[in-house]
C-alpha cells in the first residue's frame, strides 16, 4: 500500500469517547463516588452503563440488577439521568469547539473533530492540540476520555479504542501498518458480525488483510459501504466530518422501558405515550410520516410489533392511534409479561407535503394539527405533557416505574427555584457561568 510513501497526516481526524459515560456523569457531579463501583440503569432493571470499578468485579452491561445485588452487595445502583447526561455531553461539543468548528455530534458521548491546517493557528502540533482538548475536556468535566487521532474517521475511531480508559493514541498514516495487523476484522468500526463472517472465508481475520486487498477485489466482492472502509484503511477520507447541526430526520423513534406488566391497558397506555412523544418531536421539527412500526418487548427481551401504512402523512398522534389500535391485540399476547414499547415513525417528510384525498381525512387531520399546535404552545409555556390524550393518562399517572425502580434522579427530585416536575431552566455550560 506503499505506507511509509504517505504523509503522517493528509488530514488530521480527532475522535473523542466518554469512558463510562453515564456512569461518569453521576461520578462527576457527585465526587463521593469517585473510586466506587457505580452503576445507572436502576429504572430497567439491568445495567446500563458501569464505571472501571464495577467492570473490574466481572459486571458487564445487560447484566439484570438483581443478580448483581446478590452478588456485589457494595455495588451502588443509579437512576438513570439522561437529562444531566445531555448537558454534559453538549459542554463536550462545545469544549472541542474551542479548537475547531469542524465537529460532528456522532452521539451522547462521542465526537468527531477536524484538525486538519489548524497546527498554525493554535501554534502546536496535531498530537499537542488533542492533547490540549483532552486536558479540557478532562479537568472542566471531571472525567476521563479516550481519544483517537489519525488521518480518517476509521483509523481514528480504532485509535479511541485502543488504551481504554483515558488513553490518547496517536495513529500517523506512516504507523498504522502495526495497528492494523492487531485489530481483529471484526472489531473494525462499520464490519458487522455478517460481514466479518464473510471477509472470513476470504481468509480476512485482521484489519491489514481487509486494508491490503487490491481495490479490483474490493470493488467486486464488497458493497459500497465496505469499500469506503477499505479506502479510510488505506488512508483515503470517504467519511468527512459532518460539521452541520441537525435540520431535520429521516426517522423518529421513542421508546420506554418500564415495570414489567401482563395488563393490556397499562401497556397500551406506554405505547400511546410513546407515540405522543415522537408526534411532539415531529411537529417541533415541521416533519410527517406515512410509514410507523410500533413493538412491544416482553420480559425475556423479545420484540413483537406491527408495520402500517397510513392513508395520508400525519404528525397527529390520533391519526396513529387509530390504526395502532386495530392491530395492537393481534400483538399483545395475554398471559405475557411486557418490560417495553416503542413506536417508529419512518420515511419523514416536510409536514406540508400532505395531499388532499376524496374523503376529507387530511383535512380533518390538518383540524388536528392546528389543535396540536395550540398545545405545543401550552407545553412551552407550562412543560411537556401539560396536555395529554386520555389514552396515554395511565403513563402519565403511574409513570414508566413502580416500586424502587420508580426511583427518581436526584437532578428531577432537588428543583432549582422557577423549575417545576415539568420544566425545568437551561443549564449554561461551565464556559458560560458568571
Amino acid at each position: 500500500m506503499g505506507w511509509g510513501m504517505r504523509s503522517s497526516f493528509p488530514r488530521a481526524i480527532l475522535h473523542t469517547d466518554g469512558d463510562s459515560f453515564f456512569a461518569s456523569c453521576e461520578v462527576a457531579k457527585n465526587p463521593l463516588l469517585r473510586g466506587k463501583p457505580v452503576i445507572t440503569g436502576k429504572e430497567r432493571g439491568i445495567v446500563s452503563s458501569l464505571t472501571y470499578e464495577a467492570k473490574r468485579l466481572g459486571i458487564s452491561r445487560a447484566m439484570p440488577l438483581h443478580e448483581i445485588r446478590k452478588k456485589f452487595p457494595q455495588v451502588i445502583i443509579l437512576p438513570s439521568d439522561y437529562e444531566t447526561y445531555s448537558i454534559f455531553s453538549n459542554r463536550m461539543y462545545e469544549i472541542v469547539r474551542r479548537y475547531t468548528p469542524a465537529v460532528e455530534e456522532y452521539s451522547i458521548d462521542e465526537c468527531f473533530a477536524d484538525l486538519t491546517g489548524l497546527r498554525g493557528l493554535h501554534h502546536m502540533s496535531y498530537q499537542n492540540i488533542a492533547t490540549a482538548i483532552k486536558r479540557d475536556l478532562e479537568c472542566e468535566l471531571g472525567m476521563t476520555f479516550s481519544m483517537g487521532l489519525s488521518c480518517t474517521k476509521v483509523l481514528a475511531k480504532l485509535g479511541s479504542k485502543w488504551n481504554k480508559p483515558a488513553g490518547l493514541t496517536i495513529i500517523p498514516f506512516r504507523d498504522v501498518h502495526p495497528y492494523l495487523e492487531q485489530t481483529p476484522i471484526e472489531k473494525l468500526w462499520g464490519i458487522g458480525p455478517n460481514t466479518a463472517a464473510y471477509l472470513n472465508k476470504f481468509g480476512i481475520q485482521s484489519a491489514y488483510d481487509f486494508a491490503k486487498k487490491d481495490e479490483a477485489w474490493v470493488r467486486a466482492s464488497a458493497s459500497k459501504p465496505y469499500f469506503e472502509v477499505w479506502k479510510e484503511l488505506n488512508g483515503v477520507v470517504t467519511n468527512e466530518v459532518d460539521s452541520m447541526r441537525r435540520t431535520g430526520y429521516q426517522s423518529i423513534q421513542k421508546t420506554k422501558t418500564f415495570t414489567p406488566s401482563r395488563d393490556a391497558r397499562v401497556v397500551f397506555s406506554q405505547l400511546s405515550k410513546n407515540i405522543e412523544n415522537a408526534c411532539i418531536k415531529a411537529r417541533r421539527w415541521n416533519l410527517a410520516t406515512q410509514n410507523i412500526s410500533f413493538f412491544l418487548k416482553t420480559q425475556d427481551f423479545r420484540y413483537h410489533g406491527y408495520e402500517i401504512k397510513l392513508s395520508s402523512v400525519t404528525c397527529v398522534p390520533q391519526d396513529i392511534l387509530k390504526l395502532v389500535t386495530q392491530y395492537f391485540p393481534s400483538v399483545f399476547k395475554k398471559g405475557t409479561e411486557y418490560r417495553a414499547t416503542g413506536v417508529t415513525l419512518m420515511k419523514l417528510c416536510d409536514a406540508g407535503d400532505a395531499q388532499l384525498d376524496l374523503f376529507g381525512s387530511v383535512l380533518k387531520s390538518e383540524g388536528l394539527k392546528k389543535v396540536f399546535e395550540s398545545v405545543d404552545a401550552i407545553s412551552e409555556r407550562y412543560g411537556k405533557h401539560a396536555i395529554f390524550l386520555g389514552s396515554s393518562f395511565g403513563a402519565m399517572k403511574s409513570g414508566t416505574h413502580i416500586g424502587e425502580r420508580g426511583e427518581k434522579p436526584e437532578r428531577t427530585r432537588e428543583l432549582f427555584k422557577g423549575e417545576t416536575s415539568r420544566r425545568r431552566l437551561g443549564i449554561p455550560s461551565l464556559g458560560e457561568v458568571d
